[in-house]
């Protein structure tokens, strides 16, 4: 924010999932059109919203209504914009009233990209926060991208306790912890044993990758090493998601159930562009 207030630029930050963030949202552009409007009295104005697929644009029209409705004197029909962890579910331009005398609407639009991604770093980036639609691409580079840049950064650091709750045990011990365990919370483990949105799941995932990042004794600036690296990754997250699959196949698995725990959040948060003189 700092970067582009720096560049002019009217800069804030909001969470859509946050009324009182909103509301500081509705402020922001009702005064904005004030100060644009001038000395007129009676208006109506139309906000476009506008971005990259997937960034949440359709989360932020479906806030902004919702709230700014309650305070507007003419209610009008509530309505919902679909909002969806997949790119391009927002095919035309809605309007949605966000607040009345004077009267402001804003406009949800489908996201935009260049035409051309020609930089295969700035596609990748793109591909791993779900901007363009995985059966464009070839999940397991994708997958791939991200544990470098996991592996690069200080995420899995946060990880190390959990080693420490089944250090070194293999899925044929954490089976026999389980037993240990009471016949219901067993039963549950069982049921759900290949659903990787689980916790016990994603506690043995973030185990994984922290163990084989911290264990790894090659050169990150070494393509050969860092390869090697990704490779025993794959065959480790393997058992840790409990597949049966093998080949080519278990690594497409792999690479769509890492990549739906990135982009929820199960693993961290990342920025994975930052303003030149942050860097």
């Amino acid at each position: 924010m700092k970067h582009f207030r720096e560049k002019n630029y009217i800069c804030y930050g909001v969470n859509s999932h946050n009324k009182d963030s909103i509301k500081g949202l509705l402020t922001l552009v009702r005064n904005r059109i004030r100060e644009l409007k001038g000395c007129e009295a009676n208006y109506t104005t139309t906000v476009l919203l506008t971005g990259i697929t997937n960034v949440g644009k359709s989360a932020i029209a479906n806030s902004m209504h919702q709230v700014g409705r309650i305070t507007a004197t003419e209610k009008g029909k509530l309505k919902h914009a679909i909002v969806s962890p997949h790119p391009g579910e927002t095919k035309d331009i809605i309007s949605y009233k966000i607040a009345s005398h004077p009267n402001i609407y804003i406009l949800d639009s489908p996201g935009v990209l260049y035409p051309e991604v020609t930089d295969d770093d700035y596609g990748s980036k793109l591909a791993l926060t779900g901007a363009i639609k995985d059966s464009l691409l070839d999940e397991i580079k994708v997958a791939q991208y991200f544990l470098l840049i996991l592996s690069s950064s200080e995420q899995y650091k946060f990880w190390e306790k959990l080693t420490a709750l089944v250090h070194g045990s293999t899925l044929a011990e954490s089976k026999e912890k389980c037993l240990a365990d009471s016949d219901t919370d067993y039963r549950r483990r069982t049921q759900y044993s290949s659903d990787h949105t689980k916790d016990f799941i994603v506690r043995d995932v973030r185990r994984t990758l922290f163990k084989t990042i911290s264990s790894f004794e090659g050169n990150m600036q070494n393509e050969t090493d860092v390869e090697r690296l990704i490779e025993s990754q794959f065959t480790a997250l393997h058992e840790a998601f409990r597949l049966r699959l093998s080949g080519e196949d278990s690594c497409s698995v792999v690479a769509s159930k890492l990549l739906n725990l990135y982009r929820t959040g199960r693993l961290g948060r990342y920025t994975l562009d930052l303003p030149r003189n942050v860097q």
